[in-house]
């Protein structure tokens, strides 16, 4: 996209960088910025200096945090017999906005995927093992339902089952309002399975 002002073009170009932003959408983000109030647009680049200057991971359970110790993991209402292990960030505040969960979380910070040179040293999965002891009732593996989720679940399992530490992995089934003759055979299957009393 073109535009009469270098400032501009900077942005466009910065902006089609991001993940999930092509240059359309750059060019509407900045066009927008701007013609915003000069106040919004400082409010927007103080937000991104600050995480880029004070976001950290936390030290526990290696999400982004303020602190070296994020509000989940330093919460003492939350049960720290239970871990639940997630490939990132965005999948633990899914979880969060539910409201359901009360345990604590671990981000392996992606998935186990050979393709794209990701083995266990590139996940935080070492970290995991040295965060059990005897106080830990359950580990819940809720990574994706992908090829490489399902075998990154698997991995820790087998890690973690010596250990005499309950293992348990996420549900999996027919979405709400899907029709089962959509459903791929292995989703099918896992919906079977994991059928419960009602």
């Amino acid at each position: 996209m073109i535009s009469s002002s270098e400032s501009l073009q900077n942005l466009i170009r910065e902006l089609s960088g991001l993940p999930g932003i092509g240059n359309k959408s750059a060019a509407r983000l900045a066009y927008y910025l701007a013609d915003a109030p000069k106040e919004k647009v400082k409010l927007l680049v103080d937000s991104i200096n600050k995480v880029s200057k004070n976001i950290k991971r936390c030290k526990v359970c290696f999400t982004f945090s303020d602190d070296d110790v994020c509000g989940i993991c330093s919460d003492d209402r939350r049960d720290k017999t239970k871990i639940m292990v997630v490939e990132n960030e965005r999948d633990m505040l899914a979880y969060e906005n539910i409201g359901e969960y009360k345990g604590v979380y671990h981000v392996l910070g992606g998935a186990l995927s050979p393709l794209l040179g990701i083995g266990p040293n590139e996940l935080k999965i070492k970290e995991l093992m040295a965060r059990l002891s005897d106080n830990i009732d359950e580990v819940i593996i809720a990574t994706n339902s992908s090829i490489e989720g399902e075998t990154t679940a698997t991995y820790i399992a087998k890690l973690i089952k010596p250990l005499n530490i309950k293992v348990t992995r996420i549900a999996s089934g027919v979405p709400v309002g899907g029709d089962i003759e959509n459903v791929d055979d292995v989703t099918l299957m896992r919906a079977y399975n994991g059928r419960q009393m009602i």
